[in-house]
C-alpha cells in the first residue's frame, strides 16, 4: 500500500547503510515507518509503499519497500522544512519569512528566480545564490531513487551512486548507463544495457564493450572464480554483447590502460583478473612470504623429549608422520596441514596445542563457519571462534570486503600460534584479512582437505599454496585403525581416488555400518525411500533421531528433489499441523513449533540471550548457516521464538522471517556455512 506524509521525527538511523526508523505523519495518524531512506531528514515529505507489520515491542510499523520524495503539499510544511537546516543559509526566522512573502510562490522562486530572494531584509544577492544552489541540490538528490528503482537497484543502494557522482548521477548515468554494473553485485546488465541501446549507444560502443568485459569478470566470482581465461572471457563477452572478437581485445588493451583489469600469462595461457583481485592474491603471497621470513620466535627446544612427555600423558602414541607435521610446524612459521578425513589431522593440533602452552604460549583456534568452530572445540576441548569473529569483521559486508578488501586494516590478534581449520572454505578476501590481522613472528597453520568442496568466496586459497609449493606443506595418507572402521571414511578416500563404492564382499567384519548407497531409477521411488529413512527406518542401526541427528543434503534448490520440496515433504511427514498450536506462513513457507529452520544471512545486530553454566549470557548477531529449532509462535507479540544448536534463544518479528527457512533438507553449499 502506498502513504503519503511528513517525517516528524527520526528515531534511529544507520549511517551506514541508511536503515532508518521514523515517524510519518499522515492527514489521519502518525505512523512509524521503517526501511532503508537514504537522505531523509525532518521535515521531508514522502510518498511510501510497503505493508504494514507488527514489531514485537513496538507494535503497528509501516515496512517500506520503496519511497519518493515530494515537495511539501502544504505551506506550513514547506516552512518547516526550509527550517530544519538542510538548507544552507535558512533557520526558523528566515523560512517564516520567505514564507510570508513568496507564499505559493516559494518553490518557483528557489528554483528560477533566487535573485528574489534578496529582497527579504538580511539576505544578500550572494547569499541568494547560496540558498538556491542549496536547494536545488536537495532536490536532485531526491529524484535519485526513484530513478535507480527502473534498474532493479534497490534505496539500500543510491547513497553509493550519490557518494561517487553527488547531484550529477542521473546525468551521469545517462550518459554511460553502464556504470551502474561497477555500483552493486547483482544488478540486471540486461536491463541497463537495453537502456543504453534505447539511448542510442552503438552495438560496439567502448563504453558498452568494457562494461561487458567488466560483467563477465563479476559473474565469474559469483562462481568462486578469481580470474578467467582470457579465450573464455572474450567467446562470453561476444554472445553477450553480439560484437567482434576485434571489439571485445580492445576493450581488454583499454581497460588494462585504465588499470582496471590485469592480465597474467601462464603456462602459455593468458588470465583476466578484475584489478583487486589480483592485488589480493598478490597481497597473499606477500604476507605468506614475509611472516615466513621472520624469525621464529615461538620456536621449541628439545621438541622430541616434549613430544614424548605429551604422548605419555595422553596415552596415544603419534606416527611418524604426525611427528614430522609437529616438527615442521616447529621449524616454521607458516605450516599445512593437510589430508582426508581419519588421517589423524584432529590429533596433531591437540597435541600442537598441548606442547605449545606447556611452554606458557598462547594458542588460538579458529574455523570460517560456526559448525566448523564448534566441531573443533569439542575435538580439541578448547574454545574456538569464526574468523569473522575473531577478526572483529563485525559489519563489514561482503560486496565492500570485495571491492575495497585493501581499505581494511583489522586488530591484530594477540596470539604466539594460530590454528584455522577447514581452511579449504576461506576465501581470497578472508585469508587476506586474516593474514593483516597477524603479528610477525607468530606461528599460523592452516588445516584443511582440498577435496572437500570449494569457498562459497571466490578463489582456492589452500589449493593453491599447496600447489605453489612454497609454503611447507605436510600431506596426511594413512587412515587410522579407528577412522578405517567406518566406510564413509573408507568410501570419502576410494572417491577421491576415482574408485567405486565398498563392495560387501571387501568390507571387514568390524567395519562400521555407516554408509548406505541405494540407487533408484525414477524420483517418485528415491522420494518414497528418503521419506522412509527419516521416518524410523535408519533407527535399525543406530539410536537416529530425525531432529537429533539427521540432516538431508541436496545438491540443489528446484525439482522433486530439491531442497524446497524436500523441506515441505519432510515437514508434512515428520511435524504435520497439531490443529491448535499457532503457525505462522512466510514466503511461501509455514512455520511451526518444532521445525528445523536454518539463518539464510548474515545479521549483526538481532538480540540473542542463552544459559552458560547457570549464568545468563547476551550477544547480538545470528549469521549465514546457524540451525535452530523454533520453540513458539506468540501471535500476541508477533514473534517467533528459535533456540539454535549453540543454545542461543532469538526472537524473531514476523517482518523478519524471510532470514529464516526450514532446514530439513539444505543445499551442499549451504552445508559449508553450518
Amino acid at each position: 500500500m502506498e502513504i503519503i506524509g511528513e517525517v516528524t521525527d527520526i528515531i534511529y538511523k544507520n549511517e551506514i547503510n541508511s536503515y532508518t526508523i521514523a515517524e510519518l505523519e499522515t492527514d489521519n495518524e502518525i505512523t512509524t515507518i521503517v526501511g532503508y531512506l537514504p537522505f531523509i531528514v525532518l521535515g521531508d515529505t514522502l510518498k511510501v509503499l510497503g505493508k504494514f507489520v507488527e514489531h514485537k515491542d513496538y507494535g503497528r510499523q509501516f515496512k517500506v519497500d520503496t519511497f519518493e520524495k515530494l515537495m511539501p503539499q502544504t505551506l506550513s510544511a514547506l516552512e518547516r522544512y526550509l527550517a530544519n537546516g538542510n538548507i544552507k543559509g535558512i533557520g526558523q526566522v528566515i523560512a517564516k519569512k520567505i514564507i510570508k512573502r513568496f507564499g505559493e510562490e516559494t518553490i518557483h522562486v528557489f528554483k528560477y528566480e533566487p535573485m528574489k530572494l534578496a529582497e527579504i531584509k538580511g539576505i544578500s544577492e550572494a547569499k541568494a545564490k547560496e540558498m538556491s544552489d542549496s536547494f536545488i541540490e536537495n532536490w536532485e538528490v531526491w529524484q535519485i531513487v526513484g530513478f535507480l528503482e527502473r534498474f532493479g537497484i534497490g534505496a539500500e543502494h543510491a547513497k553509493k551512486v550519490f557518494d561517487l557522482f553527488g547531484t550529477k548521477a542521473i546525468e551521469e548515468i545517462e550518459l554511460n548507463p553502464y556504470i551502474l554494473v561497477d555500483i552493486a553485485r547483482g544488478v540486471d546488465f540486461k536491463q541497463i544495457d537495453k537502456m543504453a541501446l534505447d539511448l542510442g549507444i552503438n552495438y560496439d560502443n567502448e563504453k558498452r564493450v568494457e562494461s561487458g568485459i567488466k560483467y563477465g569478470l563479476i559473474r565469474s566470482t559469483y562462481n568462486g572464480h578469481s580470474c578467467v581465461l582470457k579465450d573464455n572471457l572474450i567467446n562470453f563477452v561476444i554472445n553477450l554483447l553480439d560484437v567482434s572478437t576485434e571489439n571485445v581485445e580492445n576493450g581488454l588493451i583499454s581497460l588494462r590502460t585504465k588499470n582496471e583489469i590485469f592480465i597474467e600469462k601462464r603456462e602459455n595461457l593468458e588470465y583476466v583478473y578484475l584489478k583487486n583481485f589480483f592485488e589480493t592474491e598478490e597481497e597473499i603471497a606477500i604476507r605468506i612470504k614475509r611472516l615466513q621470513k621472520a624469525k621464529n620466535m615461538k620456536k621449541i627446544q628439545n621438541l622430541k623429549s616434549e613430544m614424548k612427555k605429551i604422548e605419555k600423558n595422553s596415552k596415544i602414541e603419534l606416527s611418524e608422520k604426525q611427528k614430522e607435521a609437529i616438527q615442521l610446524v616447529n621449524e616454521n612459521n607458516v605450516t599445512i596441514i593437510t589430508g582426508g578425513p581419519g588421517t589423524g589431522k584432529t590429533t596433531i593440533i591437540k597435541n600442537i596445542i598441548d606442547i605449545y602452552e606447556e611452554k606458557g604460549k598462547k594458542v588460538v583456534l579458529s574455523a570460517p563457519t560456526g559448525r566448523a568452530a564448534k566441531r573443533m572445540t569439542e575435538t580439541t576441548g578448547k574454545d574456538a571462534s569464526t574468523l569473522h569473529r575473531l577478526l572483529e569483521i563485525g559489519k563489514i559486508d561482503e560486496e565492500s570486503l570485495y571491492k575495497n578488501s585493501r581499505d581494511y586494516e583489522g586488530a591484530p590478534i594477540d596470539a604466539d600460534i594460530i590454528i584455522v581449520d577447514e581452511v579449504s572454505m576461506v576465501d581470497m578476501f578472508l585469508m587476506n584479512y586474516l593474514l593483516k590481522c597477524i603479528y610477525q613472528g607468530t606461528k599460523l597453520i592452516l588445516v584443511g582437505d582440498v577435496d572437500q568442496l570449494a569457498s562459497v568466496g571466490p578463489g582456492s586459497v589452500l589449493k593453491d599454496l599447496i600447489n605453489s609449493d612454497k609454503v611447507p606443506t605436510i600431506h596426511l595418507d594413512k587412515i587410522f585403525r579407528q577412522a578405517a572402521k567406518s566406510k564413509i571414511i573408507l568410501n570419502a578416500h576410494r572417491v577421491n581416488n576415482g574408485e567405486e563404492f565398498l563392495r560387501k564382499d571387501e568390507v571387514e567384519e568390524e567395519t562400521e555400518e555407516d554408509f548406505f548407497f541405494i540407487k533408484e531409477g525414477s524420483q517418485e521411488k528415491m522420494l518414497a525411500q528418503l521419506v522412509s529413512l527419516c521416518t524410523g527406518r535408519l533407527e535399525t542401526y543406530g539410536n537416529y533421531d530425525f531432529f537429533q541427528n539427521i540432516q538431508v543434503l541436496s545438491p540443489t534448490k528446484k525439482g522433486m528433489l530439491g531442497t524446497r520440496e524436500l523441506n515441505k515433504v519432510l515437514q508434512q511427514q515428520l511435524n504435520p499441523n497439531k490443529g491448535n498450536l499457532p503457525e505462522k506462513a512466510s514466503m511461501g513457507a509455514i512455520f511451526r513449533v518444532g521445525d528445523r529452520v536454518m539463518q539464510i544471512k548474515n545479521n549483526y545486530d538481532i538480540y540473542w540471550e542463552r544459559k552458560v553454566l547457570g549464568q545468563k549470557e547476551e550477544g547480538s548477531g545470528v549469521f549465514n548457516g546457524e540451525i535452530g529449532t523454533v520453540l513458539n509462535i506468540d501471535e500476541k507479540e508477533k514473534s517467533i521464538e528459535i533456540k539454535f544448536d549453540d543454545e542461543k534463544i532469538v526472537w524473531y518479528e514476523f517482518s523478519d522471517l524471510d532470514q529464516i527457512e526450514h532446514s530439513y533438507s539444505i543445499t551442499i553449499h549451504k552445508a559449508q556455512r553450518k
